[in-house]
């Protein structure tokens, strides 16, 4: 049985779909923290049960039966997402796993500045340590990501965020469907892959530029001193702990940390990946 870990979430619901276009519903399974939520999978033929990365416990039974698994790294920030992460891999692997695929990062590494990375790479780690087939997905930055600043940019004409640098911002959908693909296949991509991601690089300043383009209003990219942002996010209702967090990703960006590209992505799908701006367009509001 094929089974993908946190199945409702914006990455795993994704992958799923483009599974159950290559396999019968009857060989997946999902797990998830609330099987309600699945109930349309369920619908369709698909194994949910319920499985709780902090729950160790819930895992042996979630995973039963399982041939390989892919683990979506858990939305968790601090120590505990590692804990996390390893509890659903070893479980895995008690379970019988022929394979464990995880969804890295491009930039997963101890030194990066953005705390996630710390996390991937002491996952990919111990994935490597445990002597079985394992394939860790490093995905390149999500494109939707931008979608929380656009709001803003176009009601002031400003996209104000702290200095940063290039990024090859990547589409869900294509990561989804080369996961899927990497789930079904049982090979292709072993151990810890090539960066995942689009083709092109682009910092805010093209990112203004191209949401500009597309809703034919000026946006003008400023560049905020850190404290001032995190100063403005705490004041507008973000929790001091998440302003500091989301500042990691700046001051990541502006190290150079993203800014890579490289052809596995497309290579996987047999395609051209999405462009940012086709994702920016999706994420705009219906009367921008």
């Amino acid at each position: 049985m094929l089974i993908v870990t946190g199945a409702t979430g914006q990455l795993g619901s994704r992958i799923v779909e483009r599974l159950l276009e290559r396999v019968p519903a009857g060989q997946v399974g999902v797990t998830v923290r609330d099987p309600s939520r699945a109930t349309s999978l369920a619908d369709r033929g698909v194994r949910v049960r319920a499985g709780d990365f902090t729950e160790p416990a819930t895992l042996a039974h979630a995973l039963e039966g399982a041939t390989r698994v892919l683990v979506v790294s858990a939305a968790i920030r601090g120590a505990g997402a590692v804990a996390a992460n390893l509890a659903a891999i070893d479980a895995a692997r008690d379970a019988g796993a022929e394979r464990l695929l995880y969804t890295s990062h491009q930039a997963a590494s101890r030194s990066s500045a953005f705390l996630p990375q710390h996390t991937h790479a002491a996952t990919e780690e111990h994935l490597a340590g445990l002597g079985i087939a394992f394939t860790a997905l490093r995905n390149g930055f999500y494109a939707a990501t931008l979608g929380h600043y656009l709001g803003e940019a176009l009601r002031t004409g400003r996209l104000a965020l702290p200095e940063d640098g290039p990024v090859s911002w990547t589409a869900h959908d294509d990561l989804a469907e080369a996961a899927a693909i990497a789930l079904a296949s049982g090979g292709g991509l072993d151990g810890v892959t090539a960066p995942l991601t689009a083709p092109h690089l682009l910092d805010l300043e093209d990112v203004a530029a191209v949401v500009a383009d597309l809703t034919g209003r000026p946006v003008t990219r400023v560049v905020v001193a850190d404290d001032a942002w995190a100063a403005s996010a705490v004041e507008h209702g973000m929790p001091p702990a998440a302003a500091d967090f989301t500042l990691g990703m700046f001051r990541a960006a502006r190290a150079g940390e993203f800014a890579v590209t490289d052809p596995a992505l497309e290579s996987v799908l047999g395609r051209s990946a999405v462009p940012v701006h086709e994702v920016l367009r999706t994420l705009l509001p219906p009367d921008a």
